[in-house]
């Protein structure tokens, strides 16, 4: 089976006692379901920073409290909010070095974790310390050099950097890393700026969008082909993803034919969050197909015969249902690739996927939502 990494994200949850700990209630849901239905389905639990409202020690202890019942280990790193004080003591305080590593190796995938928010000045002012900017060319070149695949999690996109923005965005670029995961905005995004897919989720806290109903992403890098979609809490379970091949909104590498397949006989891949004695179903081009368990594991599979073309792909569990677009090309016919233009930058908005929990709403304090 292709290496697989799969992470849950949990939105920025702006812990306050201004609103009744209303983000500890929320959070204490998300964790409830974790552990009930994903289980080892998933690697970790990324929380991409904004964690306390006011970086507060009694704010950090409610959000260490309430994550202490989560079966995952939870990784996190600070946003603007948590250095509201000028200084990151007491987010470092309260999480463990473990849950807040500069990076890791898991299932042949290297995870790079970024702190934007010291060198600033406090607020949205984003820069990358310099030690970070050096821990980052040290471990893309370590990923080049061991054959991993490098996946990048920092609070904002590149393009919200007060400084040398579009050199980082390069960098990541040059690097092929697969996806960048971000905070910050408040809403559910995907970029994709040819090279690199970033993605961002709906607050957990500070919530416009939706109705205002919390909810978590939970995204799978397959090899290098990237994946996400967004669910709200209290829904139906199980849940399911198509993690391969990429959804032509998430093609980076169209040479891939991970990516990109090729004619013939391409094979679907779902992963299955959630037990279920239902029949995991795959229709392509509303032709429905069996899908085959991989045993030990959430993944499941079918090989389809795929002329070249735009195909459309579900698969259906209980209630649920993932679709994606996949584009197969023969050798001769792989879309080309221009110069990256603005890369790292919002401009790349994949738009509107409901599907996936994406409304394009671009709500928010950063863009056209409340001033929190």
């Amino acid at each position: 089976m292709t290496p697989s990494l799969t992470w849950v994200h949990i939105g920025d949850l702006h812990m306050d006692e201004a609103n009744g700990w209303q983000s500890r209630d929320r959070l204490a849901a998300i964790v409830a379901e974790i552990n009930a239905h994903i289980g080892d389905a998933a690697d970790f639990v990324y929380l991409p920073g904004d964690n306390a409202n006011h970086a507060t020690a009694e704010q950090y202890r409610v959000i260490t409290g309430t994550l202490a019942p989560l079966s995952l280990p939870y990784r996190v790193i600070p946003g603007d909010h948590d250095f509201e004080l000028g200084d990151l003591a007491n987010y470092e305080a309260a999480f463990p070095k473990a849950n807040r590593p500069e990076a890791e190796v898991i299932a042949g995938h290297r995870c790079i974790f970024l702190d934007i928010i010291s060198a600033g000045a406090g607020g949205p002012d984003f820069r990358l310390t310099m030690h970070h900017r050096n821990r980052l060319l040290e471990e893309l070149a370590r990923a080049e050099a061991e054959g991993q695949t490098p996946v990048v999690f920092m609070h904002a996109y590149p393009g919200d950097l007060a400084a040398d923005g579009e050199d980082i965005a390069r960098t990541l670029a040059d690097a092929r890393v697969a996806f960048v995961d971000t905070g910050h905005t408040h809403y559910n995004e995907l970029l994709n700026d040819g090279r690199v897919i970033y993605g961002a989720t709906r607050s957990t806290g500070e919530i416009e969008e939706g109705g205002g109903k919390p909810g978590f992403s939970i995204t799978t890098i397959h090899g290098r082909v990237p994946s996400w979609r967004f669910k709200e809490t209290g829904g139906d379970w199980p849940f399911v993803q198509i993690v391969a091949p990429a959804d032509l909104r998430l093609v980076t590498r169209p040479a891939d034919p991970t990516q990109v397949p090729r004619p013939g006989e391409v094979e679907i891949v779902a992963k299955l969050f959630g037990a279920t004695s239902e029949t995991v179903t795959l229709s392509v081009d509303g032709t429905a197909h069996a899908m085959i368990a991989t045993p030990g594991t959430a993944f499941w599979t079918a090989r389809v015969p795929l002329d070249a073309g735009l195909h459309r792909v579900g698969v259906s569990v209980g209630t649920d249902r993932d679709v994606i677009d996949i584009l197969v090309r023969g050798e001769k016919d792989i879309p080309r690739r221009g110069m990256p233009i603005a890369p790292g930058r919002d401009i790349h908005s994949i738009g509107p996927w409901p599907e996936h929990g994406i409304e394009a709403s671009r709500l928010g304090p950063n863009k056209n939502g409340k001033h929190w």
